[in-house]
């Protein structure tokens, strides 16, 4: 069914779109402060998922998505299937998972620190 395609490729990219807002959604929320409501969870997702080895469900969703289509699913995740043959020559392992993890942690913990330095000053 080309619908169960076309929305498997949809689920696709707003995964990677999540994945981008949660790691770099707070310089978004240095412009736009409303938008720290929909940050903040996103990045507390992102990293729990990440450090608690979780499942997103965005990835079966896809993949129950794609088998609808006729297409062949894929095994591992999201982040292994489409980025990491990107990023890194070797596949996801646990180590990786923490390491990105906490990228997402020490980056949005600069950028929100940044921000209340600049509302600080500004008082």
């Amino acid at each position: 069914m080309l619908w169960s395609a076309v929305a498997a490729d949809a689920v696709v990219v707003f995964h990677l779109l999540f994945i981008l807002f949660a790691l770099l959604g707070g310089l978004l929320v240095w412009r736009w402060r409303v938008l720290v409501w929909l940050h903040v969870p996103a990045a507390v997702w992102g990293v729990l998922v990440e450090l608690m080895h979780w499942p997103c469900p965005l990835t079966p969703l896809e993949q129950s998505l794609r088998q609808a289509a006729g297409q062949a699913g894929y095994r591992g995740g999201f982040v292994e299937h489409y980025l990491l043959p990107i990023i890194y020559p070797a596949g996801l392992t646990p180590q990786i998972q923490v390491v990105l993890g906490l990228i997402v942690l020490l980056l949005n913990g600069l950028i929100y620190a940044a921000i209340l330095r600049q509302r600080w000053r500004r008082l």
